[in-house]
């Protein structure tokens, strides 16, 4: 049968070379010609716990590899659940990139706006704020590790783009968040308030999006319609399990995954971690929806290893049974 896809799974000793070697893989299926400025979101859950963020040696490796074909305007822009992104540019050393790379920085929570759809508890169509930086760009980068996660079992390429650029706060929440103390603001259970009070009066349209285990599977795959990334890169040198995706446990893996297609990277990266994608919601959806390719056997795979030789089991998250009811008996009128 013929391949619908083309994905580099890379196996090393060393996080920046496995990207590289994993870019130069697909280089082919990457045309930036007639970019006008691409912008590369990193995965910033956590501003301070450098296992739940992408390393800036992942990053860098992408920005190596841009600008060796590009020489337009790059941007690294985050929108972190909790915290300021420039405090986690600080914390994991991204500053120098502006330098060396001459990119610049934003926080996407901060950015100007447009309105997006997704669907409430009652699977009723609601809307809330993106980031005009991610919804306009031509040319969307998401660099991250694979995570398990307390909502939506696996978090990787696609909800790293899609919630990081969800606009949390308005004018008054950095204030706000600056007043508490740090055990609360890295906290998993800080990204699960879902009160009325941080909707309506700090807007926090990321835990707005938390409207229950079916809505926001349907609602992810709805973003991704609008936001998904065009070129995924999945830092899989340590991923993470358990009480993803802030307070779970290292897993070394030693691998990088990058594709043009954001759903056979996610089913990759899905499968090594030992999950069935058809399982995971959002991810099940955009198959449906035909997204992407979310069967791995219309996916080549190119690189130094199989995928049968990575796979390693990770732990899920303590509320992994309750995740699974994410399932609508009538989507075929939301796809």
């Amino acid at each position: 049968m013929a391949f619908q896809s083309k994905v580099a799974l890379v196996k090393g000793n060393d996080r920046y070379a496995n990207i590289i070697q994993a870019l130069a893989l697909i280089s082919s299926d990457i045309d930036l010609s007639d970019k006008k400025g691409i912008l590369v979101k990193p995965n910033f859950i956590s501003t301070t716990r450098q296992l739940a963020a992408t390393h800036v040696d992942g990053v860098r490796a992408v920005l190596d590899w841009l600008r060796s074909r590009y020489d337009g305007p790059i941007t690294i822009g985050e929108g972190p659940a909790i915290g300021d992104a420039f405090a986690g540019y600080c914390n994991f050393g991204y500053l120098d990139l502006a330098e060396e790379y001459g990119v610049q920085f934003t926080d996407l929570n901060r950015d100007e706006w447009v309105p997006v759809q997704v669907y409430d508890r009652k699977l009723r169509p609601m809307w809330v704020r993106a980031a005009r930086t991610t919804v306009k760009s031509d040319f969307r980068i998401a660099v991250g590790p694979p995570k398990t996660h307390d909502t939506v079992i696996v978090t990787a390429s696609l909800k790293n783009m899609v919630m990081g650029s969800l606009i949390r706060g308005g004018p008054s929440i950095e204030k706000f968040v600056q007043l508490l103390p740090n055990w609360i603001t890295n906290s998993s259970l800080s990204r699960r308030l879902e009160t009325p009070f941080l909707r309506f009066i700090l807007r926090n349209d990321k835990s707005a999006v938390h409207q229950g285990y079916q809505a926001i599977n349907l609602s992810l795959y709805t973003l991704a319609k609008t936001l998904s990334p065009h070129l995924s890169v999945i830092d899989g040198f340590v991923g993470m399990e358990g009480e993803g995706p802030v307070d779970g446990d290292p897993v070394e893996l030693k691998i990088a995954i990058a594709s043009t297609d954001f759903l056979a990277t996610d089913a990759v990266a899905v499968k090594l971690m030992g999950f069935d994608l058809d399982k995971i919601g959002y991810l099940y959806y955009c198959k449906l929806g035909g997204l992407g390719v979310g069967d791995l056997e219309e996916v080549q795979i190119v690189g130094n290893t199989a995928i049968e030789e990575r796979i390693r089991d990770f732990k899920p998250h303590s509320t992994y049974k309750r995740q699974l009811e994410w399932k609508i008996p009538d989507i075929g009128k939301f796809l």
